[in-house]
């Protein structure tokens, strides 16, 4: 599996992740995509049957660029991974299922960085909000329809 995920991750890209991922296993199912900031997305990934059955969470930066990839037996649940990630963020907890392999690439940098009250944003102070755990995202009045005046 390591070396399976390792493969995977030296893609760099997601769109190239994905056409690896076809090519190895055939059907997969895109099993959700999950934001933490501005900058971080996991995107779920599930493949197999039965006792086969993997879950990939593919860490990519806002750009598509693939930092990490996880192997798990389930689908983990979105605040576990982020509780092991950053263990003292308090608002993060839960247990992960096992980790079957890990590979990041050179776009990985630690993901605590994304979660601090001083993280960098491309949202003006009056346009973005604070996410469950830290991190940015954009406030829902910033993407509201402009009234006609």
């Amino acid at each position: 599996m390591n070396a399976f995920v390792e493969s995977l991750a030296s893609t760099m890209s997601l769109s190239s992740l994905l056409d690896a991922l076809r090519e190895a296993v055939g059907v997969f199912e895109l099993h959700d995509h999950w934001t933490q900031g501005e900058f971080h997305h996991d995107v779920v990934v599930r493949f197999g049957t039965g006792e086969g059955t993997r879950a990939l969470v593919v860490a990519t930066n806002c750009n598509g660029g693939v930092k990490e990839v996880l192997a798990f037996p389930a689908v983990p649940d979105r605040d576990a991974l982020w509780h092991w990630r950053c263990p003292l963020v308090a608002e993060f907890s839960g247990t992960l299922p096992p980790l079957l392999a890990r590979a990041t690439t050179t776009h990985f940098f630690d993901p605590c960085a994304l979660l601090a009250d001083d993280a960098r944003s491309e949202l003006l102070p009056e346009h973005r909000v604070r996410q469950k755990g830290g991190g940015w995202q954009a406030a829902p009045s910033a993407c509201a329809p402009r009234r006609k005046e």
